[in-house]
């Protein structure tokens, strides 16, 4: 009996000593009860057409979102670390449209910053001092009188010329440009060109299902080595070879020659259906990024996830070099979001 007594009592003694030494200490119980009310978890960010304009030392990510009334802004300084404005950069309640806010680009101009988008699958561009907006006009009017049009580019040459690019909704989804006027107020008379589409010259990535209304959209354009390049996605987007390309040409208005070896970037790139519809932008560094959406999963489209990848020109021996993207650099980009125990 005295035995099982003693027993008792050492495990008595035991668990209070136990008990004590996972005591959180005082002043770590204290910055815990601080930490109490908000956690911060990484979120992906779900964007489609996205597209990154840096200034100043910081990265602004813009692109189509669900909320379906105006743009959200994304920052960071590093590619990496995102975080979410609280603010839209661009509210229907201040521009033209309604709905269908799609594919927006930022860029600036004489000491302002704009951005076209589209909305009510018309063209639009709306004025800022200030890349996180908001962005607003003055006469909510569409840009030009082209009839359908979305996914707007504008490209500034190094002589001061300027182009806008888009996609007709005209017996399929077709590229073309237009030179702009000086002070961005519209296109000049007799500009506007066919760049190109999923007819004329067509590749076989480009309408992978036969689709009688073939796409060819989200028109990206830069200059390197003299050489104009347009980079653009092809099929549907809800498809699962969704996927990018580019051609060449010797002016801005073309003629535009596709490169030989596209898709550059498709499911079979990367492993994740329907990639496309992006932009390409330069670091701080000069290392190029193209940063755009793929599906949700391999059984969802929507809503597409943000990603990037790393782009390089790779001289090639010929008229022009060509554009490489590396796969093992590509990553889905996410932000940083507080939330409080209590919301």
């Amino acid at each position: 009996m005295k035995v099982y007594v003693r027993g008792i009592l050492f495990l008595l003694i035991i668990g209070a000593t136990s008990a004590c030494s996972n005591k959180v200490p005082s002043d770590a119980s204290s910055e815990s009860e601080k930490d109490s009310s908000a956690q911060i978890s990484e979120q992906q960010v779900f964007l489609a057409d996205p597209t990154i304009f840096y200034d100043s030392g910081v990265y602004y990510l813009y692109g189509t979102h669900v909320v379906k009334r105006g743009f959200e802004v994304y920052t960071s300084a590093d590619l990496k670390n995102w975080e979410k404005a609280p603010d839209l950069a661009l509210s229907k309640k201040e521009v033209y449209g309604d709905h269908g806010f799609w594919a927006p680009q930022v860029f600036r101009y004489k000491n302002a910053y704009y951005m076209a988008y589209t909305a009510n699958e018309h063209i639009a561009i709306a004025k800022s001092d200030n890349p996180m907006g908001p962005f607003k006009q003055a006469e909510k009017e569409p840009f030009t009188a082209l009839g359908k049009s979305i996914d707007p580019f504008i490209f500034i040459d190094d002589d001061g010329s300027k182009y806008l690019y888009f996609v007709k909704l005209q017996e399929g989804n077709r590229i073309f440009s237009a030179e702009l006027k000086d002070d961005l107020s519209g296109i000049k008379p007799g500009t506007v060109t066919s760049c190109l589409n999923a007819v004329v010259h067509p590749q076989q990535w480009e309408n992978m299902e036969d689709k009688e209304w073939s796409v060819t959209e989200g028109p990206t354009i830069l200059k390197h080595e003299g050489i104009y390049f347009l980079f653009y996605s092809a099929n549907d987007y809800r498809s699962i070879y969704y996927a990018v390309g580019y051609a060449t040409a010797p002016s801005p208005m073309g003629p535009w020659t596709k490169y030989p070896g596209n898709p550059v970037l498709n499911k079979d790139s990367i492993g994740q259906n329907g990639p496309g519809h992006g932009d390409l932008f330069k670091d701080e560094k000069g290392q190029y990024y193209y940063v755009f959406h793929t599906h949700l999963s391999n059984n969802k489209v929507n809503p597409r996830k943000t990603a990037l990848i790393k782009g390089d020109f790779i001289s090639s021996g010929d008229k022009s070099d060509k554009m490489r993207f590396d796969n093992q650099s590509f990553y889905y980009l996410k932000f940083k979001k507080s939330k409080r125990k209590d919301d």
